[in-house]
């Protein structure tokens, strides 16, 4: 249960010093919308600020501890597990104000972030000289690096390239009581000491508030193609993804959606495939021109013995484009598919990926609920979108109960609760199924290390 606000006086007169004019709000009103994110869970926060170097935060983390203020460090809130709501109470820190891009440098082949920097924007910064950050979320138009890195977002290129977390060098954290820490650096390889930055990246905001980030870069690829295929059903999507990796080929990309995923972007917009296909599959290679078009021709071939219903090529960059923005339709146009969702993202072994799909499709039908069934399919990383109206109690239990039994199912396949949304509140009843006793122990032992006074993003996690 969420504490009544707490913020004496000199609180909040210490927060308005340290945060003038409009860095810091306290009205219900002002601090409404940080009180939510992307899973619709809403609590309100005591207050919210917006700090724009390291040394507010660090006065402000000496100040929560000693005070005993949970801390709830917030992006742009794409999250939907509930990361950002501050069901504790305390102070949202947004990293609005600090999104600069500090440095890029081609020879060491590093960024240098602030964790409010736009993915997306930072893409775009960054091919005019020839350098990607290979993450490539589905949010990648509005969510941020500090945000990606928090949760360790996995997206559409980690087939190839890997998740977040395989893309940042160091990390500048200042954790409760006001330290800071330097984990990491720039060099690519570094082994002195436990791995921190790895450890940080993907916590959830449980250890510390991220103000820097070192980011690996790469050369952007001369070439990309795409290619799109429909299938009559999942299965057969499926089995020609396996044939895929059977010919020997390694995809930047390879997303799938199932039937009920691919109606949903039809019902907000245009779509190419038919009316009747049961599944579509994105492939995406890079690289020199010449070995990109000799890549597509095996691509073609390893999938058609699957036997496709619609395919479509593009080489151009607007062309590509068009066809990817399909895929990130998907988000949106869930939302207008029903009036509420519950949003998982689970990852099985890529072997496991045709059992869990059919058994997934069981499942729903079973507990006659609506499933969008889509995802990275290349690391076997399924998005499952249960579909219901929470007013209805009877449909409500349904689709939480058809939740329950898909988790149980990834785990049965030896697969994970999550493979890139993290935990926060809403796998957290669910975290001993995949955990043992001993090992929730650590995790909450390694918090403390870090959080003594357990403020920072309380009741999530772990």
């Amino acid at each position: 249960m969420q504490v009544k606000n707490p913020l004496t006086p000199s609180a909040r007169r210490f927060l308005e010093g340290l945060f003038p004019g409009d860095a810091a709000v306290f009205t219900s009103e002002e601090a409404f919308v940080f009180g939510t994110d992307a899973s619709r869970r809403f609590a309100a926060p005591w207050a919210v600020v917006r700090p724009e170097n390291t040394q507010q935060v660090r006065e402000l983390l000496a100040f929560a501890q000693a005070q005993t203020i949970p801390i709830l460090p917030r992006g742009r809130a794409t999250n939907t597990v509930g990361d950002c709501v501050p069901v504790a109470g305390g102070i949202v820190v947004s990293t609005a104000r600090m999104a600069r891009i500090l440095e890029i440098d081609g020879d060491d082949f590093v960024a240098v972030v602030e964790p409010g920097v736009v993915t997306g924007e930072l893409q775009a910064a960054l091919a005019p000289k020839g350098l990607f950050f290979a993450p490539d979320p589905a949010s990648v138009k509005f969510s941020t690096v500090g945000g990606n890195a928090s949760t360790c977002a996995g997206g559409m290129r980690a087939v190839k390239y890997g998740v977040t977390r395989d893309h940042i060098l160091g990390i500048e954290a200042v954790l409760p009581g006001g330290t800071v820490i330097q984990a990491g650096g720039r060099t690519h390889k570094n082994v002195v000491g436990l791995d921190l930055t790895r450890l940080l990246v993907g916590s959830e905001g449980t250890l510390g508030l991220f103000t820097k980030l070192i980011l690996k870069l790469l050369p952007k690829p001369a070439a990309t193609a795409t290619l799109a295929l429909a299938y009559p059903s999942v299965d057969a999507a499926l089995a020609a993804a396996g044939d895929v990796f059977k010919a020997g080929l390694l995809p930047v990309a390879m997303e799938l959606l199932a039937r009920e995923a691919m109606d949903a972007v039809a019902a907000i917009s245009a779509v190419p495939w038919p009316r009747d296909a049961g599944a579509a599959l994105f492939l995406r290679v890079d690289g020199s021109p010449e070995a990109v078009a000799a890549d597509v021709r095996l691509l073609a071939a390893a999938t058609e013995a699957a036997g496709p219903v619609w395919s479509e090529r593009a080489t151009e960059p607007e062309a590509e484009e068009a066809l990817w923005e399909l895929r990130r339709l998907l988000n949106p146009a869930s939302f207008k598919a029903a009036p509420d969702k519950i949003s998982d993202d689970v990852t099985v072994p890529r072997g496991a990926l045709r059992e869990a799909a059919a058994g997934v499709a069981a499942i729903g039908a079973q507990e006659r609920v609506r499933i969008l069934l889509f995802g990275h399919i290349g690391d076997g990383n399924l998005h499952v979108n249960i579909m219901h109206d929470a007013a209805s109690g009877d449909e409500r239990r349904r689709a939480e109960r058809a939740r329950e039994r898909i988790l149980d199912l990834c785990l049965k396949l030896r697969g994970t609760l999550s493979g890139e949304h993290g935990v926060g509140l809403s796998k957290l009843p669910f975290l001993d199924r995949q955990l043992s006793p001993e090992e929730r122990d650590l995790l909450r032992r390694l918090k403390a290390v870090f959080d003594p006074a357990g403020i920072m993003n309380p009741q999530k996690a772990y």
